[in-house]
Parts: structure tokens; sequence; C-alpha cells
């Protein structure tokens, strides 16, 4: 598994972990979703993207790159992705660059036309001088112990199990952070099956206690609501086309699915080419 791909996994499950990293804590993480667009031209990909969900919100758009390895032309590049980025994609915000090394000595320093940028839109964090606030939160605990050295790995993963066992109250939260912390393990350890892993982390006695169990069929129970959800949204997506081309108007439409105006907007976007579209709905009409 690449190293990029945990910490997609990590901001994606955990996106509270990246605003503890950057020192916002405090930011209400539904105001945001977390992507990793590509910027077509080149075949640019971003590690992740965090972008404000309300198009007319004045929150900053952040970049995320994670670099293990060093890379002469990184901020060349970096800079490149972005305002192409920033050509295909019209949003109209403040950006910052978070960069996320394993160590500064991997750092390679910008050119001198870049200097400006440096200085106020990029942001880099170095995982191994975290120091005492991978202490104090536990999702900066977990993105540290992706660069933990293996001998110490087992104790310190232990004890952010402990640490979330006593610090989060809500049991579905806990499992999910526990399940996460299984799957930094995972990437270090390849080669371990997961029985192998559970008993690294004494997860075995963990697993087969009355809370875990309650735990796990909370979840269980959270997901299948969610997966239900979700179904019911998709077959309302798959009708749009439909009760477009009988020759409704977007507004009838979402009135009759009981979507918002956006939502269905979207769907029509995301129709093949050979779709019919409003304008020539409104044609024929």
């Amino acid at each position: 598994m690449k190293t990029d791909t945990i910490f997609y996994q990590i901001f994606q499950n955990f996106p509270s972990i990246f605003f503890e990293l950057i020192g916002q804590p405090t930011t209400d993480i539904s105001c945001y979703q977390f992507t990793s667009p590509e910027v077509k031209q080149q075949a640019f990909r971003f590690d992740g993207l965090f972008l404000p969900v309300a198009e007319e919100s004045e929150l900053p758009i952040y970049f995320v790159e994670v670099q293990f390895q060093k890379k002469p032309k990184f901020y060349a590049r970096l800079f490149a992705e972005i305002f192409l980025y920033f050509y295909q994609y019209d949003h109209n915000k403040e950006w910052y660059a978070i960069v996320i090394y394993r160590r500064r000595s991997i750092e390679t320093p910008a050119p001198r036309q870049y200097r400006e940028l440096m200085e106020h839109r990029v942001r880099q964090i170095y995982l191994d001088e975290l120091g005492e606030t991978a202490e104090q939160y536990i999702g900066i605990g977990i993105v540290q112990l992706v660069v933990e050295s293996k001998k110490k790995t087992p104790q310190v993963a232990r004890n952010l199990i402990e640490k979330a066992q006593r610090e989060l109250a809500d049991v579905v939260t806990q499992q999910q952070v526990i399940e996460l912390i299984e799957t930094v393990i995972l990437y270090k350890f390849p080669k371990l099956s997961r029985e192998e892993i559970e008993a690294m982390l004494a997860l075995n006695e963990l697993k087969q206690t009355r809370f875990y169990q309650e735990a796990l069929e909370e979840g269980r129970q959270e997901g299948l609501e969610q997966g239900r959800e979700q179904g019911k949204l998709e077959a309302k997506l798959e009708m749009v086309s439909l009760l477009l081309e009988v020759g409704l108007s977007l507004e009838e439409i979402a009135q009759r699915l009981g979507l918002d105006l956006e939502t269905v907007e979207a769907a029509i976007q995301q129709q093949p080419e050979n779709a019919p579209s409003p304008e020539s709905d409104t044609n024929h009409s």
C-alpha cells in the first residue's frame, strides 16, 4: 500500500485529524468535503483536497500533499498542479498547500521564483517533530504511527487504543478509531495476517468483550441505515433522466423526487454526452 493511500484513508474517514495537524482542531468538518481530484491535461492528481462544501463560503481550500521521498522539482510540480486546477475549476477562494513530510531532511528547498508563495501559501508538517501535539490528539498520534519505528510501533499502537478507550465516549467512533489503527499496522507490516496483527495489539480479548460487541452491532446498524439512504438517493438520481425525457422541468423534477435543485443539476451534468439536456427538452416542448 502506498503512503499517500494510507493518508487518504485517514483523512477521508477522520477529516478532523487534518485540522488537528494544521492547528485548527475546532474547524467544523461538515463545512468541507475531502476528495482526490485529477487535473486532466497532465494527469496530475492531488493526494487530497479539502474543498468547502458551500461555494459561497469564505473558508479556504486546502491542497494536501504527502512526501516521503525526496523530489528535486516537487514544489514546481505542486504549484503547476494547483494553478492548472484553478484553470479547470473556477473557485474564487483563498487557498493553502499543506505538505506532510516524513522528516525535514526529505524536503528540497523551493526555487527563488516561488519564494512569495512559500511564505504565504505553503505550510510544511514534519511528522517526526510533532512531539507533544501527537500526545494531545489521538488522530495526530495515529498519523505519527505511520512513521514510527517498527520496533516501537506495537507499543505505541496499544497506547493509542487504550487512549481511545479512555477518551472516546461514542462507542462507534471508538470502534472506527481502533480499526484505523489496525489499518495503519497492516500497512506497516504487510506480511502479517490480520490475526497476527490482532495478537500484536492485544485486540483478541478486547473484541470478545460485551462493550466491543455492542459497539460492533451499533456500527453495523448505522451502516445498514446509511446504505439504505444511499440506495434511495441513487434510485432517485436514476429517475432524473427519465423525468427529463418526458418533459418535466428541473424544478418539477426536484419537487417530485424530493431533491434540491443543485442535486438534480449535478445529476444531469454527469449523464453521458448523448443524453437529453434541459435545453433540448425545452426546444421540443
